[in-house]
Protein backbone atom coordinates (compact mmCIF):
# COMPACT_ATOMS: atom_id res chain seq x y z
CA UNK A 1 0.00 0.00 0.00
CA UNK A 2 1.12 3.55 -1.22
CA UNK A 3 2.23 5.75 1.48
CA UNK A 4 0.88 8.38 2.66
CA UNK A 5 3.72 10.68 2.12
CA UNK A 6 5.99 8.68 0.11
CA UNK A 7 9.89 9.71 -0.06
CA UNK A 8 11.59 10.51 -3.38
CA UNK A 9 15.11 10.62 -4.79
CA UNK A 10 15.52 12.51 -8.16
CA UNK A 11 18.69 11.93 -10.05
CA UNK A 12 19.76 15.17 -11.94
CA UNK A 13 16.62 17.28 -10.06
CA UNK A 14 18.49 20.79 -9.68
CA UNK A 15 17.71 22.25 -13.17
CA UNK A 16 15.64 21.73 -16.26
CA UNK A 17 13.31 18.29 -16.44
CA UNK A 18 14.46 16.66 -13.01
CA UNK A 19 13.66 20.13 -11.16
CA UNK A 20 10.30 19.98 -12.98
CA UNK A 21 9.73 16.52 -11.65
CA UNK A 22 10.85 16.80 -7.92
CA UNK A 23 8.27 20.25 -7.75
CA UNK A 24 5.62 18.04 -9.50
CA UNK A 25 5.89 15.52 -6.80
CA UNK A 26 6.12 17.85 -4.03
CA UNK A 27 3.02 19.55 -4.98
CA UNK A 28 1.52 16.17 -4.41
CA UNK A 29 2.43 14.95 -1.25
CA UNK A 30 5.79 13.31 -1.94
CA UNK A 31 9.13 14.03 0.56
CA UNK A 32 11.53 14.91 -2.93
CA UNK A 33 15.41 14.25 -2.29
CA UNK A 34 17.42 15.76 -5.52
CA UNK A 35 20.54 14.54 -6.43
CA UNK A 36 22.74 16.83 -8.14
CA UNK A 37 26.60 16.24 -9.59
CA UNK A 38 27.18 19.86 -8.02
CA UNK A 39 26.25 19.78 -4.44
CA UNK A 40 26.21 23.60 -4.45
CA UNK A 41 23.65 23.62 -7.73
CA UNK A 42 21.74 21.15 -5.77
CA UNK A 43 21.64 22.28 -2.21
CA UNK A 44 20.53 25.99 -4.30
CA UNK A 45 17.50 24.50 -6.19
CA UNK A 46 16.76 22.26 -3.16
CA UNK A 47 16.29 25.75 -1.09
CA UNK A 48 13.93 26.98 -3.78
CA UNK A 49 11.81 23.70 -4.00
CA UNK A 50 11.74 23.01 -0.66
CA UNK A 51 13.26 19.84 -0.35
CA UNK A 52 16.38 17.96 0.62
CA UNK A 53 19.19 17.22 -1.58
CA UNK A 54 22.25 14.72 -1.53
CA UNK A 55 25.57 15.03 -3.79
CA UNK A 56 25.13 12.64 -6.47
CA UNK A 57 27.53 12.43 -9.09
CA UNK A 58 26.23 9.06 -11.22
CA UNK A 59 30.21 8.62 -12.19
CA UNK A 60 31.46 8.69 -8.43
CA UNK A 61 30.07 5.84 -6.77
CA UNK A 62 30.97 7.13 -3.24
CA UNK A 63 28.72 9.59 -3.58
CA UNK A 64 25.84 6.71 -4.02
CA UNK A 65 27.27 5.05 -0.86
CA UNK A 66 27.11 8.65 0.84
CA UNK A 67 23.47 9.44 0.04
CA UNK A 68 22.11 6.17 0.93
CA UNK A 69 24.36 5.95 4.21
CA UNK A 70 22.18 9.58 4.92
CA UNK A 71 18.55 8.61 3.81
CA UNK A 72 18.54 4.72 3.89
CA UNK A 73 16.53 4.63 0.90
CA UNK A 74 13.36 6.04 -0.72
CA UNK A 75 9.85 4.97 -1.84
CA UNK A 76 10.12 6.38 -5.00
CA UNK A 77 13.43 6.38 -7.15
CA UNK A 78 13.27 8.66 -10.55
CA UNK A 79 16.42 7.81 -12.96
CA UNK A 80 16.28 11.42 -14.52
CA UNK A 81 20.37 12.48 -15.11
CA UNK A 82 21.61 12.01 -18.14
CA UNK A 83 24.44 13.43 -20.81
CA UNK A 84 23.77 14.31 -24.28
CA UNK A 85 27.04 14.70 -26.46
CA UNK A 86 27.60 15.01 -29.78
CA UNK A 87 30.20 13.14 -31.79
CA UNK A 88 30.98 10.14 -33.33
CA UNK A 89 31.32 6.84 -31.36
CA UNK A 90 34.59 5.52 -33.24
CA UNK A 91 36.60 8.93 -32.40
CA UNK A 92 39.21 8.93 -29.41
CA UNK A 93 37.08 10.19 -26.72
CA UNK A 94 33.58 9.00 -27.45
CA UNK A 95 31.10 9.20 -24.86
CA UNK A 96 30.09 5.61 -25.14
CA UNK A 97 31.82 4.64 -21.67
CA UNK A 98 30.66 7.66 -19.42
CA UNK A 99 26.72 7.45 -21.41
CA UNK A 100 26.36 3.65 -20.16
CA UNK A 101 27.78 4.63 -16.72
CA UNK A 102 25.41 7.61 -16.15
CA UNK A 103 22.40 6.03 -18.36
CA UNK A 104 22.67 2.37 -17.70
CA UNK A 105 24.87 1.24 -14.77
CA UNK A 106 24.28 3.85 -12.45
CA UNK A 107 20.65 3.51 -12.17
CA UNK A 108 20.88 0.18 -11.93
CA UNK A 109 23.36 0.17 -9.18
CA UNK A 110 20.59 3.01 -7.24
CA UNK A 111 17.87 0.05 -7.96
CA UNK A 112 20.40 -2.51 -6.42
CA UNK A 113 21.29 -0.42 -3.49
CA UNK A 114 17.17 0.37 -2.40
CA UNK A 115 15.56 -2.97 -2.55
CA UNK A 116 16.13 -3.33 1.22
CA UNK A 117 13.97 -0.32 1.73
CA UNK A 118 11.48 -1.45 -0.79
CA UNK A 119 11.15 -5.30 0.67
CA UNK A 120 10.89 -3.28 3.91
CA UNK A 121 8.16 -1.03 3.19
CA UNK A 122 6.08 -3.53 0.29
CA UNK A 123 5.22 -0.81 -1.91
CA UNK A 124 7.93 1.01 -4.31
CA UNK A 125 8.01 2.76 -7.96
CA UNK A 126 10.59 3.43 -10.16
CA UNK A 127 10.53 5.82 -13.20
CA UNK A 128 13.82 5.44 -15.95
CA UNK A 129 13.61 8.43 -17.82
CA UNK A 130 14.26 7.29 -21.46
CA UNK A 131 14.03 9.06 -24.69
CA UNK A 132 12.14 8.50 -27.93
CA UNK A 133 15.86 9.07 -29.16
CA UNK A 134 16.13 5.21 -27.55
CA UNK A 135 13.27 3.56 -29.44
CA UNK A 136 14.24 0.89 -31.59
CA UNK A 137 10.77 1.97 -33.63
CA UNK A 138 11.70 5.74 -34.29
CA UNK A 139 15.27 4.59 -35.24
CA UNK A 140 17.70 5.06 -32.78
CA UNK A 141 18.69 8.97 -33.99
CA UNK A 142 20.33 10.79 -31.18
CA UNK A 143 24.12 11.86 -31.31
CA UNK A 144 27.49 10.07 -29.77
CA UNK A 145 26.24 7.22 -26.93
CA UNK A 146 22.70 8.82 -26.01
CA UNK A 147 20.57 6.48 -28.08
CA UNK A 148 22.26 3.30 -27.37
CA UNK A 149 22.22 3.90 -23.44
CA UNK A 150 18.49 5.08 -23.37
CA UNK A 151 17.73 2.09 -25.46
CA UNK A 152 19.74 -0.22 -23.09
CA UNK A 153 17.63 1.65 -19.91
CA UNK A 154 14.43 0.47 -22.39
CA UNK A 155 15.69 -2.96 -21.82
CA UNK A 156 16.38 -2.98 -18.20
CA UNK A 157 13.14 -1.85 -17.71
CA UNK A 158 11.32 -4.62 -19.60
CA UNK A 159 13.13 -7.07 -18.02
CA UNK A 160 13.43 -6.27 -14.57
CA UNK A 161 10.00 -6.36 -13.35
CA UNK A 162 10.54 -10.10 -13.11
CA UNK A 163 13.40 -9.34 -10.31
CA UNK A 164 11.71 -6.80 -8.23
CA UNK A 165 9.28 -7.59 -4.96
CA UNK A 166 5.73 -7.74 -4.86
CA UNK A 167 4.77 -3.66 -4.90
CA UNK A 168 7.59 -2.42 -6.80
CA UNK A 169 6.75 -1.30 -10.14
CA UNK A 170 9.71 -0.22 -12.67
CA UNK A 171 8.06 1.92 -16.24
CA UNK A 172 10.15 4.42 -18.56
CA UNK A 173 9.15 6.91 -20.50
CA UNK A 174 9.59 9.64 -23.43
CA UNK A 175 9.07 12.98 -21.94
CA UNK A 176 9.36 14.48 -25.32
CA UNK A 177 11.36 17.65 -26.92
CA UNK A 178 11.58 19.57 -24.16
CA UNK A 179 12.87 23.41 -23.76
CA UNK A 180 15.85 22.47 -21.45
CA UNK A 181 19.62 23.15 -21.31
CA UNK A 182 19.54 19.48 -23.67
CA UNK A 183 16.50 20.51 -25.89
CA UNK A 184 17.12 23.91 -26.32
CA UNK A 185 14.90 26.93 -26.95
CA UNK A 186 13.26 25.83 -30.63
CA UNK A 187 11.86 22.64 -28.56
CA UNK A 188 7.92 22.42 -28.16
CA UNK A 189 7.54 21.38 -24.57
CA UNK A 190 8.09 22.80 -21.01
CA UNK A 191 9.70 21.12 -18.94
CA UNK A 192 7.03 21.28 -16.87
CA UNK A 193 4.96 19.43 -19.55
CA UNK A 194 7.47 17.20 -19.74
CA UNK A 195 6.91 15.84 -16.31
CA UNK A 196 3.91 14.70 -16.18
CA UNK A 197 4.23 11.40 -17.22
CA UNK A 198 7.06 11.01 -15.03
CA UNK A 199 5.32 12.34 -11.94
CA UNK A 200 2.16 9.92 -13.25
CA UNK A 201 4.68 6.92 -13.27
CA UNK A 202 6.00 7.57 -9.87
CA UNK A 203 2.48 7.89 -8.08
CA UNK A 204 0.86 4.90 -10.28
CA UNK A 205 -1.69 2.92 -8.33
CA UNK A 206 -1.67 -0.69 -7.79
CA UNK A 207 -3.29 -2.25 -10.60
CA UNK A 208 -1.44 -0.07 -12.63
CA UNK A 209 1.28 -1.28 -15.27
CA UNK A 210 5.44 -2.51 -14.80
CA UNK A 211 8.32 -3.03 -17.48
CA UNK A 212 6.25 -0.53 -20.09
CA UNK A 213 7.14 2.51 -22.05
CA UNK A 214 5.25 5.80 -22.04
CA UNK A 215 4.49 9.08 -23.66
CA UNK A 216 2.09 11.05 -22.68
CA UNK A 217 0.85 8.56 -20.47
CA UNK A 218 0.00 6.19 -23.15
CA UNK A 219 2.45 3.19 -24.19
CA UNK A 220 4.73 3.85 -26.45
CA UNK A 221 6.49 2.16 -28.82
CA UNK A 222 10.15 0.58 -27.99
Amino acid sequence: MRPLHPTALVTGGNRGLGRAIAKGLIERGVRVTIGAREAALGAEAARALGCDHVHLDLTEADTWFEAFARKGGWDILVNNAGLYRQGSLLEPGSDFTEAMEVMVAAPLDLIRMNMGHWRQRGWGRIVNVSSGLGSFARGLGGPGAYSIAKASLNALTRVLPRDLPDGVKVNACDPGWLRTRMGGDGAPLSAEEGADTPVWLALLPEDGPTGGFFRGRQPAEW
